[in-house]
Parts: structure tokens; C-alpha cells; sequence
């Protein structure tokens, strides 16, 4: 599950184009660099004493912590200050070659590269995007985010076909195991895709005040 876990931050970090995580004790320290989520830490697993400690130093406004694990053991270890934010599910399921999803007509579906991230987009019969997802190699790990559909053309199974594309190239680069983290609306989709929960995804942050 450690494996599992760091492959899944260090894809995501690619995905989303922040800076390389750093190890800190129990996990890695991601700098976001966002309103509001400005820092992330990750931990692999629930440490009463990191947590404790990590909810003492770390609570500037803007820090996120996300914990393998439940999350009333994570309310239970933080101060006052942190504020519970929904709990995700991290899930896998092996990459292997298969038939690349082909959306109905009029939609068509491409890959394109940004340096190591695979982007799929789905465009309609005006070249409007209209569903799009990313693939980030770590290791033999593939980790696959941002999957949308965009509102105006939702229940057409684009949100399956972006995840039959990607999965497709990612055997195709020879990653042969696929994680990433689902919303709860989310993990119905992926489920039926054959992929499995392996843990939640417990989550806190020090909301901070914007103008």
C-alpha cells in the first residue's frame, strides 16, 4: 500500500504540475501553490504522533493533510484549527492492452502529450472539448486524474472512454498497475471499470480568508 500510495502522489504531482514531493517523516510535503491550497502533505498511514505533531507546526492557512486512512482517527489527532474536507478513495487496477474506448459519433477522442503527461481529450462534431483526463507515469505506477466530462454532455459514456483510452496507453508505455483517488460520485464509474478500493482517503485543511 506504501507503494501504491507515493506512486499515486508523485503522479499527481506530475498531473498537476507542482513541484517534486519531498520526503517528510510518514510522507511527502508537496508545494500546491494555489488560493487555498497552498501546501499538501500526504501521509502512506495513520501516525497519532506525526499527525499530532504535523497539526501543531503546519496549520498555516491554505496547508492540506491527506491520510491514508480513516478519517475520524485524522479529526481525532488534529487541533481545532483544521477543518475536515471530503474523504476520497484510492483505488487501482492493472493496466493491460486492450481496445482503446471510442466515444458514439459525432465525438472523437486523441491523446496528447504535455512532457511526461498523457492527456486524453474527447471533442465533439464542433471540435468543443468535451471530456478529458491525465495519465502521469511513476515507476511501473500509472496514475490517472482530472477525468471530466463537461456538464453538456454527461450520461454519453465519455467519462469511460477517456479511462478505456488512457488505461490503453498506459499499457502501451509499459505501466503495468493503475491508482488514482475517486470522489465518492466518482467511485461507482470506476468501479464498474474493474477498478477496486485498496484504502480511503481521509483529508484536512487551515481554510484560508481570500479577497
Amino acid at each position: 500500500m506504501v507503494d501504491l500510495v507515493g506512486g499515486w502522489v508523485h503522479g499527481w504531482a506530475r498531473c498537476r504540475s507542482t513541484a517534486d514531493p519531498e520526503p517528510v517523516p510518514g510522507g511527502w510535503r508537496i508545494a500546491v501553490g494555489l488560493p487555498n491550497h497552498r501546501v499538501r502533505y500526504v501521509l502512506s498511514g495513520h501516525d497519532e504522533q506525526i499527525l499530532a505533531e504535523l497539526g501543531s507546526r503546519a496549520a498555516a492557512p491554505g496547508t492540506w493533510i491527506k491520510v491514508a486512512g480513516d478519517p475520524d482517527r485524522l479529526r481525532a489527532a488534529l487541533p481545532p484549527a483544521w477543518v475536515m474536507a471530503d474523504t476520497a478513495y484510492l483505488m487501482s487496477a492493472p493496466f493491460t492492452p486492450a481496445e482503446r474506448g471510442a466515444p458514439p459519433a459525432p465525438y472523437r477522442v486523441r491523446v496528447v502529450s504535455d512532457g511526461p503527461v498523457a492527456i486524453a481529450e474527447i471533442r465533439d462534431g464542433d471540435d468543443a472539448l468535451a471530456a478529458w483526463g491525465r495519465l502521469a507515469p511513476a515507476g511501473e505506477v500509472g496514475v490517472i486524474d482530472q477525468v471530466e466530462t463537461d456538464a453538456a454532455h454527461r450520461r454519453r459514456g465519455l467519462g469511460s472512454a477517456i479511462m478505456h483510452t488512457l488505461a490503453a496507453h498506459a499499457a502501451d508505455l509499459g505501466l503495468h498497475t493503475g491508482v488514482l483517488a475517486a470522489t465518492e460520485q466518482g467511485r461507482g464509474l470506476y468501479e464498474s471499470l474493474g477498478w477496486s478500493v485498496f484504502g480511503q482517503l481521509a483529508a484536512a485543511h487551515v481554510p484560508e480568508t481570500l479577497d
